[in-house]
């Protein structure tokens, strides 16, 4: 189940307001003592996180079905992505719904129904831990989200069921901007930089690939070496975006990889400004990364 995104934060009665975490989504699957941990796109990821996979092994239910997002938190209790895509820290993962428990399909249950099942079935371990819940208020939590430099607050209806794909009963509003966009292409390094200037990057219009810019911050040398050996297969002669890119030495790629970037705020022209590089998202289909309606 995916949250849209919306412009404002609001306020409803019936409704919890949730901490977003910023990790990886992730399926946790357990049947005895077998766990499997799936990501939006089916990749198996349980080797990546084996204390979350062990944890969730001793749990008590003998079949489980959660949803949540493995994490890392800074000094400050915060969640970010790089820490994860850097390995710096200690995985945790962010349980905020059951799907199933002993046998039970609880997918046509109210997710206040499902929160009591998640809290029955799954106790708070060095690695788990239960989606935090703001206030009962949604501008409360949004301030409180702003106070503590969260990423932002996951509004849920607590009389929805739990509805595979994007859905209008999960919203979510962001404290800083931080999103996913497709790589068309890189320029040419320049002065010490190696392999390659910046990345040019787009977001889905459509079936467009409409261009947002291009971000050159952010990048380490072994970053940069291995984005670049990723280019190396995807190199195209066209541009795949939908209007005419003028950047000096621009070379064009298939867009096939996801990045995430975090950036200050989009322009008039609907340009990113001052964007940096995060990471890549493997657990990202690029088609899903679309402007909003």
């Amino acid at each position: 189940m995916l949250a849209t995104l919306v412009d404002q934060p609001f306020s409803k009665p019936h409704w919890v307001y949730e901490e977003k975490y910023d990790g990886i989504r992730l399926l946790a699957y357990k049947e005895g003592d077998k766990v499997s941990l799936i990501s939006r796109n089916g990749i198996d990821r349980t080797n990546g996180f084996p204390a979350i996979a062990a944890d969730i092994a001793r749990l008590a239910p003998r079949t489980l079905a959660l949803d949540g997002e493995a994490v890392i938190f800074d000094a400050k209790n915060v969640t970010h992505f790089q820490l994860l895509q850097q390995g710096k820290g200690r995985p945790r993962y962010a349980v905020f719904d059951c799907l199933y428990a002993d046998g039970r399909d609880l997918r046509n249950q109210p997710l206040a129904a499902r929160r009591e099942a998640l809290e029955q079935a799954v106790k708070p371990t060095a690695t788990i831990l239960l989606a935090e819940r703001l206030s009962s208020d949604g501008l409360e939590a949004f301030h409180i989200a702003t106070r503590r430099k969260l990423e932002g607050v996951i509004a849920k209806n607590a009389a929805s069921p739990y509805i595979e794909g994007r859905s209008a009963e999960w919203l979510k509003f962001k404290v800083h901007q931080e999103d996913e966009f497709v790589i068309g292409g890189f320029t040419e390094p320049a002065g010490a930089r190696h392999y390659f200037g910046a990345l040019l990057l787009g977001i889905y219009s459509g079936d467009e690939l409409r261009y947002v810019g291009k971000v050159g911050s952010g990048f380490d040398e072994k970053t940069l070496q291995a984005l670049h050996s990723k280019f190396e297969r995807l190199i195209r002669t066209d541009s795949p975006f939908s209007t005419n890119i003028i950047e000096r030495g621009a070379t064009f790629v298939a867009p096939k990889l996801v990045a995430q970037i975090s950036f200050t705020e989009w322009t008039k022209e609907r340009k990113l400004r001052h964007p940096v590089f995060l990471g890549l998202r493997d657990d990202k289909d690029p088609k899903e990364v679309a402007e909003s309606a």
